[in-house]
């Protein structure tokens, strides 16, 4: 497809640049006129990958202008690093723990109203979704707009003359499923889009592999795409005379695919591009923000801010902060936060936040590696070939192997020296009142949002948490230390531990066990005691699965690893295989799996493995660690001719405003 140039002139599609003297004043609008609120998303690219965001290898030139005339945030977060808690935090305005909404991709059952376009449809806005909506609750996705579908748009014959609009967008042109191809095989020829391969700047935190390069030439070419797309947009408001009358919102709902992006809770997950653009008439809505703001926002603020603009004061139990509008609030954000609570069938809690320069990460579960595989992304020429590297043994440089370790349950970055968040100051001394200050600014946050992602998977099925908690008055205070301590556990906290082992609650029972498995993995403990041995038997099949891996470490390995390998019930399988292919990436655990392959090599070979979250597919992911599987050969060889096919297509920039 053509690609469209640059404006010939920045009034072709109605980006001048706004008189300051007269621009948005009464004159300019009829009494009771609102402006129409447009969000153009797309996906998985993180904020480096545009132009205007210093990117010099890509050529973005509608995304640039827009910029240049608008509000360029350099500082904006998506909440979460995966699609459906990042939406889920968009539509409500709240983090998604909040309402128990962060487990990718998963519905649970949620309080209803908390769905914003709905307040926009009582006031008088025509609110359309053009189509993906993606949060997680088992409330009526659509139920909230006036049309949601691959026909929706704010040129529907349905929309009443000058009734003002509030139009969503979202294309999947960047998706990750356009690398997702399995190898580089016959991929097209990127320089024929003005990206050349060997000449890309590389972040410090990957290896500079073939494929790693291949992959972010065919995400930047998807970036270059995007750009393109926004241009028909622009066109069209044109054309049909509401560019004057059209606020644009121009944003990625995380970050993007280049290896250790999409799923992280480094800023290549986390980082995004967000443009505002206000035409003349509505320029006194920006508040007098303008060019390159390095204010703090995040996706909470978003719905907040188009109730704002839409002249609606934003409902009191929304976490967000109006920054633009009626009812922007005056104070600016001095720290904000992050979430993320899963790599798929990898239950593995984590949190962050940041002030702008330090950013503070938690993980819950620290003897889980980060690259724990999600079996989507792993699809990604990249991560294989960064897989196979580290884990073969050829790795020579030890930030490319970071993912693949062990970490610190609290990691601390300097985002100004070190954007690449690569040197954990944790440790440091001379850092240790900022880690202490950020420390208790995230417990702090997770107390007053009444945070939810510490409940496991399973005991929020088929109840509704938020709802559950408050009417049983549940001690949330006691699951936030105890979830706090099993990360960090010390001999001191055994006491603690033991007594929870036998807490009728399973979210209890699941926290002790981590932290017995913390503590035997830092070596400060050989003690097992009857009471974690017992949870191998628990009716709670990620209680039964950390235990294990627990236990594993504690003596009894055998005992461990069989739980693991032989589940009590066929649909818990997956829940064993996480923990599994965490021991099987320790080489001081391979030796107890290996009595276990010929069980591990007939899952691989009868069990499912077409979807990202089979169990086969999990069973030749921990086959790949110990070596008895070439990386390549993970997905099958039905993904070759896959591949193939997608490396020779292309995703349309679709969808558009017909």
């Amino acid at each position: 497809m053509k690609r469209i140039p640059l404006f010939l002139s920045l009034t072709a599609y109605g980006l001048c640049a706004p008189n300051t003297a007269t621009a948005g004043t009464d004159k300019d609008k009829t009494p009771n006129e609102r402006p129409n609120i447009l969000w153009l998303t797309f996906e998985d690219t993180s904020a480096r990958e545009f132009g205007c965001y210093g990117n010099t290898d890509v050529h973005t030139p509608n995304t640039d202008t827009l910029a240049a005339r608008g509000v360029q945030f350099m500082n904006a977060w998506s909440v979460a690093p995966q699609s459906s808690p990042a939406r889920s935090s968009l539509i409500t305005g709240c983090y998604a723990t909040t309402y128990g909404m962060d487990v990718h991709p998963v519905q649970y059952d949620t309080p209803e109203g908390i769905l914003f376009p709905q307040w926009l449809r009582e006031a008088g806005y025509y609110c359309t979704n053009n189509s993906k909506t993606h949060y997680n609750t088992t409330l009526n996705h659509k139920g909230c707009w006036d049309e949601c579908n691959n026909k929706a748009s704010y040129n529907s014959p349905k929309r009443a003359e000058r009734q003002p609009f509030f139009a969503v967008f979202n294309t999947v042109t960047s998706h990750m499923g356009r690398i997702r191809t399995f190898h580089t095989d016959g991929r097209r020829d990127y320089t024929t889009e003005g990206i050349y391969p060997q000449q890309l700047t590389l972040p410090d935190y990957v290896p500079d592999l073939p494929e790693v390069r291949s992959d972010y030439a065919g995400h930047l070419e998807a970036v270059q795409d995007v750009d393109t797309w926004l241009g028909f947009f622009l066109k069209d408001l044109q054309e049909k005379g509401l560019a004057d009358n059209t606020i644009i919102f121009f944003f990625s709902d995380h970050g993007g695919c280049i290896a250790r992006g999409k799923g992280y809770l480094y800023e290549s997950g986390l980082r995004v591009p967000l443009i505002a653009y206000f035409p003349p008439k509505w320029q006194h809505l920006a508040n007098g923000l303008s060019g390159k703001v390095k204010d703090l926002v995040n996706f909470t603020d978003l719905g907040p801010t188009v109730l704002s603009l839409a002249g609606i004061q934003p409902p009191k139990h929304m976490q967000g902060k109006a920054f633009f509008g009626k009812y922007a609030e005056k104070e600016k954000r001095t720290l904000q936060f992050a979430l993320a609570a899963n790599h798929l069938h990898h239950f593995t809690p984590a949190r962050a936040v940041t002030d702008g320069r330090y950013k503070y990460l938690r993980t819950y579960l620290p003897y889980r590696q980060f690259s724990m595989r999600n079996y989507y992304q792993w699809g990604m020429p990249s991560n294989k070939a960064w897989d196979a590297y580290v884990l073969g043994g050829h790795n020579t440089n030890p930030i490319w192997a970071l993912p693949f370790d062990r970490h610190p349950a609290e990691m601390l970055f300097d985002l100004d020296n070190d954007p690449g968040e690569t040197h954990d100051l944790s440790a440091s001394p001379e850092h240790a009142a900022i880690l202490k200050q950020m420390r208790e600014a995230l417990s702090k946050h997770i107390r007053e949002t009444k945070d939810l992602g510490f409940f496991l998977p399973t005991t929020r099925a088929a109840c509704n948490i938020y709802n559950k908690v408050r009417e049983e008055n549940y001690p949330l205070e006691e699951l936030y230390q105890l979830a706090e301590t099993a990360g960090t556990a010390t001999p001191d906290d055994l006491s603690l531990l033991h007594h929870a082992l036998t807490d009728t609650r399973d979210e209890m029972r699941y926290w002790a066990a981590v932290g017995y498995a913390q503590l035997a993995r830092q070596k400060y403990t050989t003690d097992c005691p009857d009471e974690l041995l017992a949870l191998l038997q628990d009716s709670n099949p990620y209680v039964a699965a950390e235990a294990a891996y627990a236990v594993a470490y504690l003596g009894h390995p055998s005992e461990g690893i069989e739980r693991l390998v032989t589940p009590t019930v066929e649909a818990d399988r997956k829940i064993g295989y996480s923990a599994l292919e965490c021991l099987s990436l320790d080489p001081l655990m391979r030796p107890y799996l290996r009595p276990y392959l010929p069980q591990l090599k007939e899952a691989a070979e009868t069990l499912p493995r077409k979807q990202n979250e089979d169990a086969g597919l999990m069973a030749r992911g921990i086959l790949v660690n110990l070596g008895e599987l070439d990386i390549q050969l993970m997905h099958g060889p039905e993904a070759y001719k896959q591949g193939l096919k997608l490396n020779h297509g292309r995703r349309p920039m679709v969808p558009l405003p017909e």
